[in-house]
């Protein structure tokens, strides 16, 4: 090094092998794309997408459709998304193979990054602010699918981590970090009446407990889902029974999937 001179500073190991893990999936993505999309080409896969059930989008996704066909497989929304809930679609996806898509119950989008970051990062519209109003970053809608699982409805509560120790989830708390999101396992409870969904939805009057009777000694309370309900995934990701007993039901058109539901 010449006098006057100085190296530039390296980046952050973790940093740099982060960027290079990213690269290298989004290298693997465009590769099995191509040859998924050949394939689908000569018919030997079905166009629609090989799938059991319909996949929950980012905010601001178009109908599914459109959402295909926009999306140009880029992975930038997954670079910006703070909690890391947003992963790509897989070879068995047909041609949503490295289509982002969120899996609730594993990491659900808490809203955290508040400008919804992964629409602003999307080059194609494909995550769109331009949507309807109510539809813009309505991705589905709760559903209690098991009500008789439901502590709520048991009138029973809840102690410790909710879903474990080794759960890698992360939420925010606004009481802790209005911005930075906390492991979900560092955060136990202690509940005399197991109010997780309502208490950790990041959307204010999506949901809330209801009286199951109108006798004052039953404390049994059972989940209402409201119209600001956005699909966000945070109620199922935070439910401690297993499965879920409220789950999301994913918005396939621009259409609500049948809307909120006591």
């Amino acid at each position: 090094m010449k006098d006057g001179e100085f190296d530039a500073p390296a980046p952050p190991a973790k940093a740099a092998s982060r960027v290079d893990e990213e690269r290298r999936r989004m290298l693997r993505s465009a590769a099995v794309g191509g040859a998924v999309a050949c394939a689908a080409l000569l018919g030997l896969l079905d166009h629609r997408v090989a799938r059991a059930a319909p996949r929950l989008r980012p905010p601001g996704a178009l109908d599914e459709e459109d959402f295909l066909a926009a999306c140009i497989k880029c992975g930038q929304c997954v670079q910006v998304c703070p909690v890391d809930a947003i992963r790509l679609g897989d070879l068995n996806e047909g041609l949503a193979n490295g289509v982002p898509h969120i899996v609730a119950r594993h990491q659900a989008c808490d809203f955290s990054c508040d400008a919804t970051q992964c629409v602003l990062a999307c080059p194609t519209g494909a995550l769109s602010h331009l949507i309807d109003r109510k539809e813009q970053t309505r991705m589905g809608v709760a559903r209690l699918a098991a009500p008789d699982a439901c502590l709520a409805r048991k009138g029973a509560g809840f102690k410790g981590a909710t879903r474990g120790a080794d759960f890698k989830g992360r939420l925010r708390y606004a009481e802790i970090d209005r911005w930075k999101p906390q492991p979900v396992a560092d955060h136990p409870y202690d509940l005399e009446l197991c109010d997780l969904c309502v208490r950790q939805c990041p959307i204010e009057n999506a949901i809330a407990l209801a009286p199951m009777s109108d006798d004052p000694k039953d404390h049994r309370r059972t989940p209402v889902v409201k119209d600001a309900c956005v699909g966000c995934g945070v109620c199922e990701m935070v439910c401690p029974v297993e499965p879920a007993a409220i789950r999301i039901e994913v918005r396939i058109t621009g259409r609500d999937p049948g809307g909120p539901s006591a």
